[in-house]
């Protein structure tokens, strides 16, 4: 039993942080109505968690290499706890930004790929692969459990008592701190690469900063931003300088190991074509999600009325499926394929995603919105059971710590993007058909239109029409015209909200294009030049194996993986 505390201290970190991520999406219009504030806000919140977590995954990886993975990861507790106590008092949204999305993210950053490598190390043979599907099991449950618990808390309690809770659950695992044991030092520790650490993180946070911003400063025209460059929004330019800086990191990587120094990531990695389609398919995968889970609340609660634990009941179907299906997807892909199966998945959520949009109704079908979310959970499931592996298999042994580090990396920037730009196309879309509806309903007066043309130059926001007909009725319109811009509005929101649901199935479909580099049935080792793997019983991990993972691991890995999930 001793030999096990470990493995209780690990697991519960990581179900600590699966479990943190289930609250947000389902309280957005609690979070909107405590603090005052509107939608795009909260949305930038989400976006901020994942943004600070993708720039600095990589970050806490090498620092793990460098301090200690034991050290790193207690020190991550240690700052993911204050996050949680800052955000379970803060009284306003700028506190709550720096509680949930920036010390956090942080402290998430320095825990997951400690944590990882702790698992590995502490543990070998048969009891790795016991360890590696214990606590891919307890990131599961916490997927499953996460949208209920966080519903009901919000609901009938309130979400700051999840926060509460997560600091005496990090208090725990802190006082048990010597069950971990302290791994052997390797004989040479690496460098930081400070340079490399701070264009990385500066590229990618420009990057989604711009397309965060862009629904409220517009992509060309300016709609509402701090200034303009040659009469355009600074929206391009901000993107366009995150590429940029990202390309000077490039550049100096591959300077640093020209030279033989210790890059922050050696990037010839992603010259192999198995790693990278592994990366650019994970990357969308949580941009598909996340999207949908920022737009589909929104569709619940603004929409529907719902409060936070019935949209947590009616986000159980994806999270059940998803859970059963990534568990049992990877011996269908040791069959067919992880190619075959990595397409049947874009198909089915493609496929989910058409089936939802017929469900975007002002009066929600819940049987057919169950089974919409149910598909889905199928399709993101299977994705979920071969990724890890594609990308791990891309990798030498030496090198599985940094293809983690990457794979963290992708499936954070996907989440950050996919609620920065699903969100953007969602208020975009809106403010599109709010315009037109008003243009063309003949019951509204040309004085009328003009109000509600200066409004929408101020800038839009996804508000329920109980609030657009109150603010109609202060504007001092006639009963009529409140009643017509009421119906507009109602009638962009699902413009809206299928014009963002449309885009994530338009990514689905897109991702078929790097498919054709993941690896088919039967194929060995990858292509590229990486180092062999030893196949049949591996006496490190237990169990049988395909390119040196095994299937203990690769669901753990990947299982893991969705803890970025929103089922918030």
């Amino acid at each position: 039993m001793k030999h096990w505390r470990a493995l209780a201290v690990l697991g519960t970190a990581q179900f600590l942080m699966v479990l943190d991520t289930s609250v947000m999406n389902v309280s957005i219009s609690q979070l909107v109505e405590d603090f005052d504030t509107e939608v795009t806000a909260i949305q930038a919140v989400i976006t901020l968690y994942a943004l600070v977590m993708a720039a600095f995954m990589l970050i806490g990886g090498r620092l793990g290499d460098i301090l200690g993975r034991r050290r790193m990861f207690l020190t991550g507790m240690a700052v993911y706890g204050v996050g949680s106590a800052v955000t379970a008092v803060a009284p306003t949204l700028w506190v709550l930004t720096l509680g949930w999305s920036v010390i956090e993210g942080l402290g998430a950053a320095m825990v997951l790929p400690a944590m990882a490598a702790l698992v590995a190390q502490s543990y070998r043979g048969r009891d790795r692969a016991v360890a590696y599907a214990v606590v891919g099991g307890l990131a599961g449950a916490g997927i499953a459990v996460g949208p209920l618990l966080g519903g009901w808390m919000t609901t009938y309690l309130t979400w700051r008592l999840v926060f509460a809770g997560e600091v005496l659950l990090v208090l725990a695992v802190l006082l048990c701190r010597r069950v971990i044991a302290t791994p052997a030092r390797a004989a040479k520790r690496p460098r930081l690469d400070g340079v490399g650490a701070a264009l990385s993180a500066a590229g990618l946070g420009l990057g989604v900063l711009g397309v965060l911003q862009s629904s409220t400063w517009g992509w060309l025209e300016p709609r509402n931003p701090p200034f303009t460059i040659l009469g355009f929004a600074p929206t391009l330019f901000v993107v366009g300088s995150g590429i940029a800086v990202l390309a000077l990191f490039r550049g100096w990587e591959r300077r640093r190991e020209a030279r033989a120094s210790d890059p922050l990531v050696h990037l010839s990695l992603l010259g192999r074509p198995v790693l990278r389609a592994g990366l650019t398919t994970l990357l969308s995968q949580n941009l598909i999600l996340l999207g949908l889970f920022f737009a589909i609340p929104l569709y619940l609660q603004v929409v529907q009325g719902f409060n936070a634990f019935q949209t947590g009941l009616r986000l159980l179907p994806v999270s059940a499926t998803m859970l059963v299906t990534s568990l049992c997807g990877s011996s269908l892909g040791r069959k067919v394929g992880p190619r075959r199966v990595v397409r049947l998945a874009l198909a089915i959520v493609a496929a989910a995603v058409v089936w939802l949009l017929a469900t975007i109704d002002p009066v929600i079908d819940d049987a057919q919105f169950a089974g919409a979310m149910a598909v889905l959970g199928v399709g993101v499931g299977l994705l979920a059971s071969q990724l890890g592996n594609i990308v791990q298999s891309g990798a030498g042994e030496e090198e599985r710590s940094e293809a983690g580090g990457l794979q963290f990396t992708a499936q954070n920037l996907g989440s950050a993007l996919g609620t920065a730009l699903i969100g953007s196309i969602l208020v975009g879309a809106l403010a599109g058909a709010f315009t037109s509806q008003v243009a063309d309903d003949p019951r509204l007066s040309p004085a009328a239109r003009e109000q509600v043309g200066v409004r929408l130059e101020a800038g839009i926001t996804f508000v329920s029409t109980g609030q657009v007909r109150s603010a109609a009725e202060r504007a001092g319109l006639p009963p009529p015209e409140v009643d017509a811009v009421a119906e507009s509005y109602a009638s962009a929101q699902l413009d809206g909200l299928k014009a963002a649901i449309l885009a994530t199935g338009g990514v689905a479909l897109a991702s078929f294009l790097v498919t054709t580099h993941l690896p088919s049935a039967g194929a060995g080792r990858p292509p590229e030049p990486a180092p062999p793997y030893r196949s049949g019983r591996d006496d490190q991990t237990g169990g049988l194996t395909r390119d040196g993972i095994t299937v203990a691991q690769g669901r753990f890995l990947w299982i893991m993986s969705l803890r970025a999930v929103p089922q918030r």
